[in-house]
Parts: C-alpha cells; sequence; structure tokens
C-alpha cells in the first residue's frame, strides 16, 4: 500500500511549478523514497524488485524484497546517524539473540550507493496489533505465556559486550517497543519473531510491561496486559521455588 501512496505522490509532485517546492516535498516529505528504492535495486541486481512492498514505521522506511528479505533505511539521510543507530541495535540483537525464546533476527549492515541499510529475513506472519480485540483476547492465555517468558528472559539476561549501552536507572534489558513488533503466525497464534529493536536498551521492567499493549486499544480491550503480568508473576514464583528448593 505504502509503495503506491508514495508513488502516487511522487508523480503529482511533477506539477508543482518551484523547484524548491517539489525537491521539499520529495526529500522531506516523500523521505527521498524513490532515489533509496533505485539505489538499492542497482546494489542487488540479482534480486527480483518486481515483488516489493514498502514499509514505514518510527525512524525508517524500508522494502521487503520476494517476502525473503528486509532493508530498512532511516528516513532523513544523515550518513553519520543512522549507522550509529543501526550499529547500536545490531550490537543488541546480537547479543540478546541467545536469551530469546522468540526469534530475533540478524542484522546486516549494507551500503547502497550514499545510503546505509539494514538487511535481515522477512518473517511470514501478521503483527499482533492488527487483530481485532475479539481475537486477541480469544487467544490472550496463549499470547500472554509467551511474551511474559520473553520479557522476563530478556530483562533478567545478562549479555556480554553490551554493557557500554546501559544509561539511566534500569533494572534490566527491554525491547521497549513490544506492541507494535511481535509477528504472529495466525493461524497457531504463536509469536514467531520480534522486529525492531532501534528503542531497545536499559530500563525499567514496567516500562516492558506498558510498552507490551500500549499502543494498540484492541490489545487493552482483551485484556492481553493482565494476562502478561499475571504470567510474569508466575514465572518468578517458580523460579525462586526452584532456588529456594536447591539452597
Amino acid at each position: 500500500m505504502w509503495m503506491y501512496f508514495f508513488a502516487i505522490c511522487d508523480f503529482f509532485c511533477r506539477f508543482i511549478p518551484v523547484r524548491r517546492w517539489r525537491w521539499y516535498m520529495r526529500r522531506v516529505k516523500l523521505f527521498d523514497w524513490y532515489r533509496k528504492y533505485n539505489a538499492l535495486r542497482r546494489s542487488f541486481p540479482k534480486l527480483n524488485f518486481y515483488d516489493v512492498k514498502m514499509i514505514k514505521g518510527g525512524w525508517n522506511i524500508g522494502f521487503i524484497v520476494e517476502n525473503k528479505y528486509v532493508f530498512k533505511v532511516r528516513k532523513r539521510n544523515d550518513t553519520k546517524v543512522p549507522q550509529d543507530k543501526i550499529i547500536r541495535e545490531k550490537r543488541i540483537t546480537d547479543a540478546l539473540a541467545p536469551f530469546s525464546p522468540v526469534r530475533i533476527l540478524s542484522i546486516r549492515i549494507v551500503q547502497a550507493g550514499e545510503y546505509i541499510f539494514y538487511k535481515y529475513p522477512f518473517i511470514p506472519g501478521k503483527n499482533l496489533n492488527f487483530f481485532r480485540a475479539k481475537k486477541i483476547a480469544k487467544n490472550r492465555e496463549n499470547l500472554g505465556k509467551q511474551i511474559a517468558n520473553f520479557i522476563y528472559k530478556i530483562h533478567n539476561s545478562a549479555p556480554v559486550g553490551i554493557d557500554d549501552l546501559k544509561a539511566g536507572d534500569g533494572d534490566g534489558w527491554n525491547h521497549n517497543d513490544l506492541c507494535n513488533n511481535m509477528i504472529v503466525d495466525p493461524n497457531t497464534m504463536d509469536i514467531v519473531g520480534i522486529i525492531d529493536w532501534e528503542y531497545a536498551g536499559w530500563g525499567k521492567l514496567e516500562t516492558e510491561f506498558k510498552n507490551a499493549t500500549r499502543f494498540s486499544s484492541a490489545m487493552r480491550a482483551s485484556g492481553l496486559g493482565e494476562v502478561i503480568r499475571a504470567e510474569y508473576d508466575a514465572i518468578v514464583e517458580k523460579v525462586a521455588t526452584k532456588q529456594s528448593k536447591k539452597s
């Protein structure tokens, strides 16, 4: 959908009479998407760009190619900032992947012309925040267990090599934007992947709980947030019981 929308907007930009206004619309409002797309096509000529979808969110835009690969790039072209952000995200995902019970994708940093993209495998499925409240409520016990287990394993992990990224008064590692980035198999309603770690970092457990449902009225209405907290408490109690038995 975004691909067609941006292509139509770009076409109508031709009729803007003032050159600097055309530049502003294409560079600022349309994020220079066409130049980025063409740079990607030139850099990866063996991929089939007749099968491509465009995505947009947060600080980036992206292209899903052949339903196999995702290429993301910063909306505003800044050759320093995106590299710093992408390297940070790659370090976090590489460090946390061994602790996660849900798939965390391996990021590759690639250059396409003047642009820096990051590339990772595409996960088939549907974003949980696209489901209706009724569907989420029906499966909230299963989903709540998976999300609580994920939060527990990540928040209480001790990854190697990213201590320098700890900042602020936190008590563990968070994804910080779970609500928008849980990919679900619509047939089984199992979570098959967690994507988009650009906001991840050291933080409070309460923040992770809130952000698990914060941006979806359907999730909040389904009662999923309450199940996540209850399941997390059950995990903590189970772990504490095991430790007391050992001691």
